[in-house]
């Protein structure tokens, strides 16, 4: 979602200064009226928001499925840092991908991939299995995919109503689902989401065009290889951008660790049952829709990137601070408000400022390399988070939130990063 709008921002801006251009790549591209445009980016969204689904009742159950293979809890835990280092390396790979080949071969791999994941999971009985099937997962990637078909169009964001429906129903499908898995069979997720992912790879087949880029850009990646780190290194040393990044990775690194412990810690320390604790989850996912949807949205539109940078960082603080206080559920609840806040804000705009930072060529590449922060958080999580909640309990993952975000929101005051200035031609 915070992707979303920070390429609304960029490519809102590129429309402008080049229409002319943009409206002879729809021409070429099938799209030539707006109407058209529409229902190609609501494809998108559709295929995106489904993919994201069947990952997510999968997620709900994995658990449960570990459990009954044999997999003990550091077991498990070896699992789920499998999936965050592929997902990491796959990340700024397949964002080189969508440079190289298109959008829509993008969002056709990322299904296609994803196909593969649950074809391995449900045929998953023994626990070298289990980890075999999360070997498609390095080209699951279904929102950079999306974003980046947003990109090529040249296209706005839908608007902020459509996010949150969207949102709601994508929650409301997960929940359902995970319930008729556990009253049923612990394979359903997988038979879903190997059918459903079969059926987006058909949609994006047949109802998705295919774009290409602008003339002038290709010669920037046309001869470059997919698999090349160097060219993923190349756009680290932009200006600012490596300065925006260790922002971007730091800032939410604390709150991703309570975030990824948040399963024991709603049991353990506030006492809740499994269905108490997925009533609270759904309302943070709810929050967090209402807040991107409706606030960040706007906010956006009113202020610029470098006060909307500092101000979440300055809110991300206050969180630790509420965080290291809290003690019961009822206290998180108030702490979550200003943390989704901080949360979004803080993606919208370091994505946007990063993919503004580098030529529209690399777009994907760099959509790639902002989705790996969150691969990054899972893969050490586990790690990291089960040592910060064992031994000093979980007011430390509110001390560090304080302390990480007060240091970085000195470090923005003084620093002299070129926020506004930072777009490549």
């Amino acid at each position: 979602l915070s992707t979303m709008n920070a390429k609304a921002i960029s490519a809102g801006e590129e429309e402008e200064s080049s229409g002319m251009r943009t409206d002879e790549t729809r021409g070429k591209s099938g799209c030539p009226g707006g109407v058209k445009k529409r229902q190609v980016i609501l494809v998108a969204y559709l295929i995106a928001t489904l993919e994201l689904t069947f990952l997510f009742m999968q997620m709900g159950v994995m658990p449960y499925l570990a459990k009954s293979l044999g997999l003990d809890s550091v077991g498990f835990g070896y699992l789920q840092t499998t999936f965050g280092i592929l997902q990491l390396v796959g990340g700024p790979i397949f964002g080189r991908f969508a440079d190289q080949f298109g959008a829509r071969a993008a969002l056709i791999l990322s299904c296609a991939s994803a196909s593969a994941f649950f074809l391995l999971v449900s045929i998953s009985t023994s626990i070298p299995l289990l980890f075999l099937s999360r070997l498609p997962a390095v080209f699951m990637h279904g929102l950079p995919g999306k974003v980046g078909m947003m990109s090529v169009l040249g296209a706005y964001a839908i608007g902020e109503l459509q996010q949150l429906c969207l949102g709601q129903a994508q929650l409301l499908i997960t929940q359902k689902a995970v319930t008729l898995s556990l009253n049923f069979t612990i394979f359903v997720p997988a038979y879903v989401g190997l059918v459903g992912n079969l059926v987006n790879t058909v949609i994006a087949m047949v109802w998705i065009p295919s774009h290409a880029k602008p003339k002038s850009d290709h010669h920037v990646t046309e001869h470059s290889n997919v698999f090349s780190i160097k060219e993923i290194l190349r756009l680290m040393k932009f200006p600012g951008v490596i300065q925006i990044f260790i922002v971007k990775v730091f800032a939410g690194l604390p709150i991703g660790l309570f975030l990824i412990m948040f399963s024991i810690i709603s049991m353990d320390f506030f006492g809740l049952e499994a269905v108490e604790s997925g009533y609270l989850m759904s309302y943070f996912g709810v929050l967090q829709m209402v807040v991107q949807g409706l606030v960040v949205g706007r906010l956006t539109d009113r202020c610029t990137e470098r006060t909307l940078l500092r101000l979440s960082i300055a809110v991300f603080a206050g969180v630790g601070l509420g965080m290291a206080l809290m003690r019961t559920v009822w206290h998180y609840c108030i702490v979550a408000v200003p943390l989704v806040f901080a949360f979004s804000t803080l993606g919208t705009v370091t994505d946007s400022i990063l993919t503004k930072a580098v030529p529209s060529s690399d777009t994907g590449a760099m959509l790639g390399i902002c989705a790996s922060v969150q691969h990054l958080t899972r893969t050490v999580g586990p790690t990291i988070g089960g040592v910060l909640y064992k031994q000093f309990g979980v007011s430390s993952f509110g001390y560090l939130q304080l302390i990480v975000n007060t240091g970085l929101f000195v470090y923005l005051l003084r620093s002299k990063i070129p926020l506004s200035e930072m777009k490549s031609q």
